[in-house]
């Protein structure tokens, strides 16, 4: 009986020294997970996604800032969808995007729901002709009667004897806002065609040589001429010193009250830092800082 005793003793402490081994492996594993979450959450690097809607006239700009903001913070993705100024308002607003781009002053009643527009850039409205269009110089009156219908052939403004087809932006499309509005002719233009893209303006105005449009300043290559206006070339230089009549800001949008993310936040502030000047230059823009 008691040899019996023995052996159930001997079993049971056994079986506590293996418990007592698990726990403190249990444990020590426990410390170490810990240490690991402590070193990832002190490394200074954030995760997470960023969603930014609207003006497809920033689109270089985005780009550029999209590839030299992932080197600084490789863990956040920054998304881009070019719908057009008014959409990427609305779109933060709703709350369907974290950050809405305006390539044009925000209106009143955007601003009173809540829109706060955080300049990163300015840019140059280009007022561009197909290439083999002789007028070189057009005053800001001139390029407001040609918009508004009132002026229907070159020849008027010392070019050919040709019908002008005039070219220009969707409703809703911050270049014609600012356009429209430092030209003076809102709600007032007759258009030929309307496109919903910077893109397709340049395209367009490429391939018809009577015709004239607007366009970022960013977006304008060798298939198209940019005028100048009263005297003075589109240029980043004439932008940043303001000789350049039409002229606007290009808006990355926040709503008041609202709480950025970590990830957005950092954007907006590597945005608007004056580090990313060269940046936003190279990308056809002037930096605001």
């Amino acid at each position: 009986m008691k040899k019996k005793l023995s052996v159930l003793l001997a079993c049971l402490l056994v079986f506590s020294l293996i418990l007592a081994g698990c726990q403190s492996s249990e444990e020590n594993q426990g410390a170490q997970n810990g240490e690991t979450e402590n070193q990832e959450n002190t490394s200074g690097e954030l995760e997470g996604t960023v969603n930014t809607d609207g003006s497809t006239s920033m689109a270089d700009v985005m780009a550029a800032l999209k590839e030299t903001f992932a080197e600084v913070q490789p863990g956040v993705t920054v998304n881009y969808n070019g719908s057009g100024s008014g959409s990427g308002i609305e779109g933060v607003l709703a709350g369907t995007c974290d950050i809405g781009l305006a390539s044009r002053e925000l209106k009143d009643e955007e601003t009173e729901k809540g829109a706060v527009g955080h300049v990163v850039a300015k840019d140059g409205v280009a007022i561009v002709v197909n290439p083999e269009n002789g007028v070189e110089d057009l005053s800001v009156e001139q390029i407001a009667a040609i918009f508004k219908g009132e002026i229907k052939n070159w020849s008027e403004v010392g070019g050919a004897d040709q019908e002008i087809a005039v070219f220009g932006r969707e409703p809703g499309s911050g270049t014609r806002g600012a356009f429209e509005e430092i030209v003076g002719v809102v709600d007032a233009c007759a258009y030929t065609n309307e496109y919903s893209s910077t893109g397709d303006v340049i395209g367009n105005v490429a391939s018809n040589p009577n015709a004239i449009g607007y366009a970022s300043l960013s977006a304008v290559g060798d298939t198209v001429k940019a005028v100048k206006v009263g005297s003075v070339e589109c240029t980043e230089d004439t932008v940043k010193d303001g000789s350049y009549a039409i002229q606007r800001p290009f808006l990355m949008v926040t709503k008041e009250g609202t709480e950025l993310s970590e990830a957005a936040k950092a954007f907006l502030d590597y945005a608007m830092s004056a580090d990313v000047s060269d940046v936003i230059s190279a990308a056809g823009a002037v930096a605001a800082n």
